[in-house]
């Protein structure tokens, strides 16, 4: 029985250190398992964040300067008394039996350009001065995708000098100017018939504006041609 004593402390050792080796493995085991969500949390916050930032860039991509660039046809709506619904190539269309229409340029008059491929949803701009039957001055905003830009000037390149053709200057250099774009003309802010605006306001202001307030709900309540709608 003493022969047998060392080999069965040996047994009960060896045992002990096997118990104590499994323990500690099924602990690294645990603690690894429970630092795994930790870690995927990690991950989401990191791809969490890529996708603010992401979203950050998106939005500032439509800010210009540190502010936000507003869109030619609400600029249009806040600068004149021409209010139309429809992207910019709707507004002609639009305007028709509202506001009166015309090739000739005047103070306070929306140029409308036309959609072409580089500019599909068409331009609207604010004419602020008639240097000449050739020359005007307008007051726009995103054009070339940047903010509002006042005391522009553009040039009729038409072959009639009827503005359908017209090329806008670079950077408020008067001096150059870029692409001909193509133009409905211009929108008047008055009735169709009615007196030029300078008169109009003279004479009685309030009966303009609810002049074209008429014509704009018989307009948009079907009894002429039907509005355009921006896509």
């Amino acid at each position: 029985m003493r022969n047998g004593q060392p080999k069965t402390l040996k047994l009960k050792l060896a045992v002990l250190s096997f118990c104590s080796a499994v323990l500690s493995v099924s602990g690294v085991a645990k603690a690894a398992t429970h630092k795994a969500p930790t870690h995927h949390a990690a991950v989401s916050a990191s791809h969490g964040h890529a996708s603010a930032h992401h979203g950050i860039r998106h939005v500032a991509s439509r800010h210009h300067g540190g502010g936000h660039v507003i869109q030619c046809v609400a600029y249009a709506k806040s600068a004149s008394e021409v209010v139309l619904r429809g992207n910019a190539r709707d507004w002609w269309h639009n305007a028709s039996g509202v506001y009166d229409r015309g090739q000739a340029p005047e103070a306070g008059s929306v140029l409308n350009f036309r959609g072409t491929r580089r500019m599909p949803l068409g331009h609207v701009a604010v004419v602020r001065n008639v240097v000449d039957s050739r020359t005007i001055v307008i007051d726009q905003s995103h054009w070339a995708q940047a903010g509002v830009s006042h005391n522009v000037s553009v040039i009729d390149v038409s072959a009639n000098n009827d503005w359908s053709a017209v090329r806008v200057a670079l950077n408020h250099n008067g001096g150059t100017y870029g692409s001909i774009y193509p133009t409905y003309g211009f929108i008047y802010p008055r009735s169709p018939g009615a007196a030029p605006t300078t008169q109009m306001a003279a004479n009685n202001p309030q009966s303009q504006r609810d002049a074209v307030m008429t014509a704009w709900a018989k307009k948009a309540s079907g009894a002429t041609t039907q509005v355009a709608q921006a896509p």
